[in-house]
Order: C-alpha cells, then sequence, then structure tokens
C-alpha cells in the first residue's frame, strides 16, 4: 500500500486535473462529502468544485497552499475500489482530515494496472485552523503500516474462511480464487505461500489445500451463459483490462489470467456469484477472449485469410477450407461465413473459386487420362478451368475391371441392346467430338470405348427383323428358344411385337444424355 503526498496549490489545481480524467473516461467521482447544495442540481463542474474548495480555505488566510492531495494506491488488484475507499476513510481519520464539515472529494483511476484513488481535501479544518502536517510524508507511512497492522490478519483469516467455501479442484484454481482476492500465492516445497501488502503473511502445508479439492465444475448451462457473457462484454471493451472491470462490477466474476501480462495463455474465471472456479478454456479459448477486434472485422479478417489460400492454391476444395479454419471456429457453407453464431455471404468470386474447386475434386476422382476425357468431364461439370484438372498417369484397377465387363457386353452376340446392358452396369453413353464415352458416375469411371477396341458400332439399335430373327431362331426339334425371359405369346407376328415392345421397355436407345446427367 502506498500514499504518495502531492504538492500543494493556492487554486485547488487538482480537482481540475481529475476532472480532466474523467472527461477523458480514465476516471470518476466516486465520493464527495461536505460541498453544501453543490452537486444537488447535477453534476458539479469544475469552477463549482475548486470555488467551493477556495471560499472554504479562505477562513485562514495564512496557509498560502491550503490544497492536501494524495494519491492512495495497492499493489495491482490486491483492494478491490470499495476495499481501498475504505481504507482512504479511515486514513483521512488518522491523518486529521476527517472532522465533521471537513469537505473532500475521491477520484477513482482506472488508467494504471494498479487500483489506486486520488483524495482531494483543504488543509484547513472546518474551524479554521490548520490541520497539522509537519514531518506528513512520516507520519503518513505510520498510519497505512498501523491500519493494514490492525486489519491485515483478520482480513487474511476471513478471506481464507470465504475461499474454502469454493468450489475448486486444483491448486491453480485455489490460487485462482487468492488472487481475486488481492493475494499472491505460490507453492514451494510442498507448502502454499500467501502474500499481501509485499509480505508473506500466512505460509500452509499443500496437504491442507488439497484436502479442499472438490469434483470439477461441470454445470454446462452456466457455461454456456459464461461464454455468451464473455464475448457480449468483449466485443464493447477496449481491452483486456476493461473487460476484467466490467465483468467484476456487473457479475461479481473475476478472470485471472496466468503467464505475461501482455501474452497470457491462459486464465481462469472466478465466478463469486456461485462460488466456483472454471478454467476458462472450457467456456471460451483465450485467444478468442482476448480478440477485441469487433464482429465486422473478425468477418473480415476470416475473408482475407480465405483469400490467400485461394492464392496460395487456386484448387483448394470446401473440405481443406474447413480445416484451416477450424482453429478460427468458422466454416464456409454454400458461399456463406458462419462464425461465431452469425453468418456472412463470402464474396461472389470467391464462392465460385471454391464450388469450382469442388467441382474439379470430384472430377479428379475419375482419373482421366486424357485432355479429352477431361473436357468431357468439365463440360458436364460445368468447370471452365480444364487446366485446373490433374491427368492419371496411372489408371486405377476399377477402371481396368470395367473395361473388361465392358468388352464382355460388347462381344455377346445375345445382347441385343448394349446400351441397355451398360445402363444395367451403371453406365450412360456420352458423346463428344465423334468419340464415344462410357461415363459410370456412381464408381467414377469414363471409358472412351474406340480407344478400349470396344466397337460402337454396337451401340446402335439393331433392325427389328434381325432381332426378331434371332429371338425365334430354332433348334432342338424345331422348338422355339426363350432368349433373355422374353415369352413368347404365341401368336406368331404379334408374338414378334410383344418381344419387341418388353425389351423396348427396359431398353435405353432413345434415352436423352441430358436427363441421365442431371445430378
Amino acid at each position: 500500500m502506498i500514499a504518495t503526498i502531492l504538492p500543494g496549490s493556492a487554486d485547488f489545481h487538482a480537482v481540475g486535473y481529475n476532472e480532466h480524467k474523467v472527461s477523458k473516461g480514465l476516471a470518476r467521482l466516486i465520493e464527495m462529502r461536505n460541498f453544501g447544495t453543490i452537486g444537488l442540481a447535477g453534476r458539479p463542474t469544475t469552477e463549482e468544485l475548486t470555488g467551493y474548495l477556495k471560499k472554504y480555505s479562505s477562513t485562514n488566510s495564512r496557509i498560502r497552499k491550503p490544497q492536501f492531495h494524495v494519491a492512495v494506491s495497492c499493489k495491482g488488484r490486491e483492494m478491490t475500489e470499495s476495499e481501498l475507499l475504505d481504507f482512504a476513510h479511515r486514513y483521512l481519520k488518522e491523518m486529521g482530515y476527517a472532522e465533521p464539515g471537513q469537505p473532500w472529494l475521491i477520484y477513482a483511476h482506472h488508467d494504471t494496472d494498479n487500483t489506486h484513488l486520488h483524495i482531494i481535501t483543504s488543509r484547513v479544518a472546518p474551524d479554521g485552523r490548520k490541520i497539522a502536517y509537519s514531518h506528513e510524508r512520516r507520519r503518513s507511512q505510520k498510519v497505512i503500516d498501523r491500519i493494514l497492522g490492525t486489519d491485515r490478519q483478520k482480513k487474511i483469516a476471513d478471506d481464507m474462511d470465504a475461499a474454502r467455501q469454493y468450489t475448486f479442484s486444483s491448486f491453480a484454481q485455489f490460487k485462482a480464487i487468492m488472487v481475486s482476492m488481492g493475494y499472491e500465492v505460490y507453492k514451494k516445497d510442498e507448502n502454499v505461500f500467501i502474500k499481501h501488502g509485499g509480505k508473506v503473511q500466512r505460509q500452509i502445508p499443500l496437504a491442507e489445500v488439497e484436502q479442499l479439492f472438490k469434483s470439477g465444475y461441470r454445470e454446462r448451462a452456466r457455461c454456456r451463459q459464461l461464454r455468451s457473457i464473455l464475448k457480449k462484454y468483449r466485443d464493447v471493451s477496449g481491452g483486456k483490462e476493461e473487460l476484467q472491470k466490467e465483468l467484476k462490477e456487473k457479475f461479481g466474476i473475476d478472470l485471472v489470467f496466468f503467464g505475461r501480462k501482455d501474452a497470457p495463455y491462459g486464465y481462469m474465471i472466478v465466478d463469486h456469484a456461485h462460488r466456483t472456479v472454471i478454467n476458462g478454456a472450457r467456456v471460451l479459448a483465450t485467444e478468442q477472449l482476448l480478440d477485441f477486434a469487433t464482429p465486422e472485422q473478425r468477418f473480415a479478417r476470416i475473408e482475407d485469410y480465405i483469400d490467400r489460400l485461394l492464392t496460395l492454391n487456386p484448387k483448394i476444395t470446401q473440405g481443406e477450407i474447413f480445416q484451416k479454419l477450424r482453429k478460427q471456429r468458422a466454416y464456409i457453407k454454400k458461399g456463406v461465413i458462419h462464425f461465431d453464431g452469425q453468418t456472412r455471404p463470402l464474396k461472389p468470386f470467391m464462392a465460385e473459386a471454391i464450388d469450382r474447386n469442388n467441382r474439379i475434386r470430384f472430377i479428379e476422382m475419375f482419373h482421366p487420362a486424357t485432355e479429352a476425357e477431361r473436357d468431357l468431364l468439365c463440360k458436364i461439370f460445368k468447370v471452365n478451368r480444364p487446366d485446373l484438372v490433374d491427368l492419371s498417369g496411372e489408371r486405377p484397377q476399377s477402371h481396368t475391371d470395367a473395361v473388361s465387363r465392358l468388352h464382355e457386353i460388347f462381344n455377346d452376340e445375345n445382347v441385343f441392346s448394349v446400351k441397355s446392358a451398360l445402363h444395367e452396369e451403371g453406365f450412360i453413353i456420352r458423346e463428344e467430338a465423334g468419340a464415344a464415352y462410357a461415363v459410370n458416375f456412381k464408381r467414377h469411371i469414363v471409358i472412351d470405348l474406340a480407344a478400349e477396341g470396344l466397337d460402337t458400332e454396337r451401340l446402335k439399335p439393331r433392325p427389328r427383323k434381325q432381332q426378331a430373327k434371332q429371338t425365334h431362331s430354332t433348334g432342338n426339334g424345331g422348338k422355339k428358344i426363350h432368349i433373355h425371359g422374353l415369352k413368347d405369346s404365341g401368336a406368331g407376328s404379334h408374338a414378334e411385337k410383344r418381344e419387341w415392345e418388353v425389351g423396348g421397355k427396359g431398353g435405353y436407345d432413345d434415352i436423352d444424355d441430358g436427363r441421365n446427367l442431371k445430378r
């Protein structure tokens, strides 16, 4: 604890200094006493405050610089603002500045890492006498030591009792509770040391702390609620300290960080309202918590990142981008960025490139080996950048097996409709630039029929007479042979017509390739 007595003044310029801090949002007036009617009709001005103090002090003209201005601060956040205000009241009393009618102003400052207050009053007592100030700085330190010495041990005992009522499951969580109360805590040689005011005040066995461990906090609903609170106040805070202050004042939540001040590696949430400690990583990752950009800035950052990925790899797919964005807890779907429960359309050129790349990846699953095969697939899948499609240097076994099966079909004279037989195998026929291809979308196979030595003339439907003649060819003593399960109705030419009709219903000679390619 430090009380710094600042220079005196005849015009109470300390009021202007503190009010300027208030106007900048770096301080606020938390207490004003014995200023008569000033402030009753609204917030007082600097001129009203200084004018009142000068008039009050004029009852003793022998004091040339009546301003008493002192800054009271503790180490870091070891005392809360309300605790420090209570200390300030006792300090003023011990120093002789708290008699009935004594005017004072107390400002809380938020521009440093230490909780600290500025106090402004007059060296003139309410009865007009001069308040003693000989050896003032030495006397000030004695007052501090006396105040802290009287209550410190009681405070530590009370805070330790309060800490025991919390749910915590590790030394780190116990430490977070004590740090939130203004203590420094560390362990060494199986002992726990508790410091306050720069001195070790308690030493207890680590085993004593471990006996207080309870099973970890697992209420998911509260964790979800805390996550929403952290994100909401992060987005309206200018930095870590401001976020900590807002959460403490509004919700009784302390954020205790671990690691370097400018680069913490983790944090604990001390939820005083529920007397629990939660590992912050379970609620919101440290890097997310300390990301004080606006939502729009975050979306822009993600979009820029996707743009860089497309620049480095023009063929990157949506799945690959998803893996890259996982650390940022974002993803893209159908041309839309999803992040933190919000959405934003991706720029059209990026969405189109990613959609194209997804189709290119599908084309490459067919292992096209020639430019003709590649161009055919690009036309089918509407890809306008065939140069991005890699040609396969080696056919997969599935392609080899399919070619063998097609040879069996084409060489079977009993197969009347090759197209129908191919369709039963999962193939459609696509003609492009005078060449015929068999394409199986389910098995990802494309076959150049002529290049594989297959007679493409067999793709043409046979004349009806030829089919009928073969269908009704006889043997075995003149009895008719039924081929492919077609039934003879026993009605001569009528039976021949029935056989064609039945075959026609299962045939694909007249199928529009365009319909078959709709996906």
